[in-house]
């Protein structure tokens, strides 16, 4: 069984997200791992996870829209050696999806964010990038908060 909770990497405490109660806490979950966390829960995976009911995991969106294209999925193929470049390349697309992963840090707001994901590897799976890139959104909201607070003062 695969524990997130123990993994300071995979909790992660934000800075509040703009139309947000509270802080952001951005958690990632192995879809297998029961029970799944209570928040806006999210999978992150193009296919559905086999031997996976939609009713088991109680999702409140599956943003298919933000995983790896099929493309860099088959590429990649969960090849630790090619890790860095499959980040690399996420990341990539990951920025011309931007307004769909503001949406999602919207929707999630005053509730924590659990990322679920179906990849056997925990330390190399898209989610790991995504609550990356995601983090990055929220940190930058933040520091243009702060800054147009300092400059209105």
């Amino acid at each position: 069984m695969i524990n997130h909770e123990e993994s300071s990497q995979n909790t992660f405490h934000e800075p509040e997200h703009p139309g947000s109660s509270g802080p952001l806490a951005i958690r990632i979950w192995h879809v297998y791992d029961k029970p799944i966390p209570a928040g806006y829960r999210v999978l992150v995976e193009r296919l559905w996870p086999r031997g996976q009911r939609k009713t088991d995991l109680s999702l409140d969106n599956w943003a298919r829209n933000l995983a790896p294209s099929t493309a860099l999925r088959q590429w990649f193929h969960h090849d630790p050696a090619l890790w860095e470049e499959f980040r690399q390349r996420y990341l990539a697309e990951l920025q011309d999806r931007v307004p769909e992963a503001q949406a999602l840090l919207t929707a999630a707001a005053g509730q924590d964010l659990v990322l679920l994901y179906a990849a056997h590897d925990q330390q190399h799976n898209g989610a790991l990038v995504l609550a990356d890139f995601l983090r990055g959104l929220v940190q930058e909201s933040h520091d243009q908060q702060h800054r147009a607070t300092k400059l209105g003062n």
